[in-house]
């Protein structure tokens, strides 16, 4: 089900783009928060109506900590993005919470024809090809600083990018090695796209190595690695060489 709402949603914005073009961006950007988010929280209320959903663009209704079942949505996640014409790095997120841990989830890439979810999860090469540079794709607006000297440290390649669940795709697809920010973000820029990565077998987890969490009562996550697993031992030290730990805003996105 979240994969196929997660369709639907992106199908909507994608006719959305087409009636309304680009020349009002800003207009643009809010009629798509609205379009996706109403669709799918009324989607939502009518095929699980006992369910609570924590919603970028919802209020956040406290019920929500003492349910068994909880949908993590980013109605439309890399808005700058889908407002730009030719941008194809903008996605739906859709994710269910259940009991503590993420049950299901899919990110729809609508402009690129594409959906990746927990029902089919994407299969990645078990090795990287011999002498290949890493790469690291990260915040196209606002790159956490200590990614360009991570990049220096390891000779790798930086690949800015929209969307969070966009660029946690690129890892998956293998486009690129791993994803990693600092300085703010929120539950749903995440929970769909770790739901998949984790499905597949990649390494999720706070730049300090800390487990992701989901349905807290403060919905701030404000850093996360992903990476093909061999890696993240490796990445993890570099992070902690180059990276001040306690500086992140917790309110900056990525």
């Amino acid at each position: 089900m979240a994969r196929d709402l997660a369709i639907e949603a992106g199908q909507q914005l994608l006719r959305l783009r087409v009636r309304s073009g680009f020349e009002e961006p800003e207009v643009l950007r809010t009629l798509g928060d609205r379009v996706a988010h109403e669709f799918l929280f009324s989607a939502l209320g009518r095929l699980r109506p006992s369910d609570s959903v924590l919603s970028e663009e919802g209020r956040d209704d406290p019920a929500r900590l003492s349910a068994r079942r909880v949908w993590i949505i980013d109605p439309l996640d890399g808005t700058r993005e889908f407002s730009e014409e030719g941008r194809t790095d903008w996605a739906v997120h859709v994710a269910l919470w259940e009991n503590g841990v993420l049950a299901a989830g899919a990110v729809s890439l609508p402009a690129m024809g594409s959906t990746l979810s927990t029902v089919d999860p994407p299969w990645f090469p078990e090795e990287r090809p011999a002498g290949q540079r890493l790469r690291i794709t990260t915040s196209r607006t606002r790159p956490p600083e200590f990614v360009q000297r991570m990049g220096t440290q390891l000779g790798a390649e930086i690949m800015p990018m929209g969307s969070a669940g966009a660029k946690i795709c690129a890892v998956l697809l293998g486009m690129a090695d791993l994803y990693v920010h600092a300085g703010g973000q929120f539950e749903w820029d995440s929970a769909a796209p770790v739901a998949v990565a984790r499905a597949a077998g990649m390494h999720t987890s706070r730049i300090d190595g800390a487990e992701l969490t989901y349905n807290e009562s403060d919905p701030t996550l404000p850093d996360i690695l992903v990476c093909r697993p061999e890696l993240s031992a490796t990445l993890l030290a570099s992070i902690r060489d180059v990276a001040d730990l306690d500086s992140a805003d917790p309110h900056a996105g990525g």
